[in-house]
């Protein structure tokens, strides 16, 4: 296997979204970014830029990060399009000119797309993971119904055509895996979890929290519509009015006006508090204060939200669909509940919140020790062999011996 001059391994990853962007893909491609920067591999990350401008390079800490030239997605907030001729010219000359090892393409659209094909053009290892259901472009997507189904099915047949071209595919849990197999048609998706820094959401030694005045349901990640946030608040309605259940939400996007006049419409905009977006240790000192951690969202491959929060010792409600349920016991680190059902949520976050507080300090030891089969650590020395040209049943026998969920 070739490497820089300074002998470092080089890696080339493809992201269709990167921060400043902040969501769950944007938010794993800078951690692996940054432990592979860790482990001394020589990173470089392509992606759009997050503005209007021409093609750029920034020299950050965890990588060099090529921003191509971008163009405002009319129907979301943040997104950033690059057209495919450029995405294919730039790409196609940035791999002939940094000769990476290998190519880590986190997506199979547009930068996705053309990393893919020159990657299997130049005959360069190619791990192509997946954080995306093409059906959570549904909402951002005009017409009809039938007119979004079929976007998703060609989204589905796009991902089995150009992901097929890869040395290994993987996706972070077992269940997003399946669907993958069926949906793209793919032969062999591994599990491999996106990885969590347990260690940075624990509760120092000398640390202390204050706790909220009240107890608190807290929800992290885009105000979208997939997320379903708007359950949380009418759930909040139906809690038991003796335990005087909060709610605090961070994040921000398009849903923000709806939902703080939903909040305003159901009577508790007293008892919610929109704190918008967060610095990470703000964020941090959140999870370890929060009494009960909810994720009301039907479309999670993984939930990096979730897992944080289960670091910081917290329990959970979490909707029984799709990748969430991987991360419960049900009774003994939190509940699920029946999704798009707000009063099923209210009944399990008032069974976390009205149990002793011996109860909640156990569930919330739990969660952590749910979370820490998730440490970066094991997850790295999974992507290190298949970088190194592991092949997927050995990436399957390293996921078991692990006992990654």
């Amino acid at each position: 296997m070739s490497h820089d001059q300074t002998g470092k391994l080089r890696v080339l990853i493809a992201a269709d979204t990167y921060p400043p962007h902040v969501n769950g893909a944007a938010k794993s491609c800078y951690r692996l970014a940054t432990k592979l920067t860790d482990r001394g591999y020589d990173v470089h990350v392509v992606s759009p830029h997050y503005t209007s401008g021409p093609d750029t390079v920034e020299y950050r800490d965890e990588a060099t990060v090529h921003r191509l030239k971008s163009y405002g997605a009319p129907t979301h907030e943040f997104y950033r399009l690059v057209m495919p001729r450029h995405a294919n010219r730039v790409i196609h000359d940035l791999i002939s000119e940094l000769a990476p090892d290998v190519v880590h393409a986190q997506c199979h659209y547009m930068i996705g797309d053309a990393a893919i094909s020159a990657a299997d053009r130049r005959r360069v290892r190619l791990i192509c993971t997946n954080h995306f259901m093409p059906e959570n472009l549904d909402p951002f997507i005009p017409g009809p119904q039938f007119f979004k189904n079929i976007v998703s099915n060609r989204s589905w047949y796009d991902m089995g055509r150009l992901m097929s071209k890869a040395n290994i595919v993987t996706t972070p849990t077992r269940l997003s895996a399946d669907n993958m197999n069926n949906k793209a048609g793919l032969d062999y998706v591994v599990p491999v979890s996106n990885g969590i820094d347990v260690a940075k959401y624990e509760l120092g030694q000398q640390e202390s929290i204050t706790p909220h005045p009240h107890p608190t349901a807290l929800f992290v990640g885009r105000l979208a519509v997939e997320k379903n946030v708007d359950i949380l608040l009418k759930a909040l309605t139906m809690t038991d009015p003796a335990l005087n259940i909060h709610a605090e939400i961070i994040g921000d996007g398009e849903q923000r006006d709806t939902l703080h006049r939903l909040a305003k419409q159901l009577g508790i905009e007293d008892r919610v508090n929109f704190r918008g977006l967060v610095s990470d240790e703000e964020l941090r000192e959140a999870y370890l204060r929060a009494d009960v951690f909810t994720q009301p969202c039907t479309a999670e491959l993984q939930s990096l939200a979730s897992l944080e929060a289960m670091s910081a010792s917290t329990p959970v409600v979490l909707a029984d669909a799709l990748a969430l349920p991987h991360l419960v016991s049900e009774g003994v680190n939190g509940y699920l509940f029946q999704p798009n059902n707000p009063k099923d949520m209210a009944n399990k976050m008032n069974m976390v919140l009205g149990a002793s507080r011996e109860e909640r300090l156990a569930m919330g030891q739990a969660s952590h020790h749910l979370a820490s089969q998730h440490g970066h650590a094991r997850i790295m020395d999974i992507i290190h062999k298949m970088y190194h040209g592991a092949t997927s049943d050995e990436v399957s026998v390293m996921i078991s011996e692990a006992k990654l969920r």
